[in-house]
């Protein structure tokens, strides 16, 4: 007997990606430009393999954290970057500054990133948080609302000698902490 084969309902991918990339999309910033970071890392799956299909997208505030249109001339707040065969991505951008949570409070700097991929029927959703930002993280609402001190850590880039690290694991021991969109 012959098995159909899955629908689109049962399974992510891959599909046709006519318009989902486009080059530089991953550079928000010039990398020559003053206050201009790097965050990359690595997306990986339960077993700690590389996912190589990946999307990643991030939204933030510029330096003084503000959104378009208020904000610094063409700064778009948005990038995207698609995992290479290593599951490794990479954005250039700046550090933003704090914005207010919907309650008022302030929230540490940090990027908004939500993950496509294969195998997930909805995009996941995360942040990505600075070390060097310690005081603001201790009262971070969102960070604040992961009761696990481990859990919490999965959140916050690591330094580098040339820039950020931030792996995202999409499941297992290691997982990193995603939020409810």
């Amino acid at each position: 007997m012959s098995r159909l084969p899955n629908t689109p309902s049962q399974t992510a991918g891959p599909f046709f990606s006519l318009g989902l990339t486009w080059e530089g999309a991953e550079n928000l910033v010039n990398p020559g430009d003053t206050g201009a970071i790097v965050v990359e890392g690595l997306v990986l799956d339960g077993a700690g393999q590389p996912v190589p299909d990946a999307v990643l997208e991030i939204w933030q505030a510029d330096e003084e954290g503000r959104f378009p249109p208020d904000c610094r001339p063409n700064w778009p707040g948005f990038g995207r970057s698609i995992t290479d065969v290593e599951g490794a991505f990479r954005f250039v951008t700046v550090k933003p500054g704090q914005v207010a949570a919907s309650d008022g409070t302030l929230q540490a700097p940090h990027l908004e990133v939500q993950i496509f991929a294969r195998g997930l029927l909805r995009q996941l959703a995360t942040r990505i948080y600075f070390p060097d930002e310690r005081e603001a993280n201790l009262t971070d609402p969102a960070l604040c609302a992961v009761p696990d001190a481990q859990a919490r850590k999965t959140l916050v880039a690591q330094a580098t000698r040339t820039g950020l690290r931030f792996d995202v694991v999409l499941q297992g021991e290691d997982e990193t902490v995603f939020f409810g969109l």
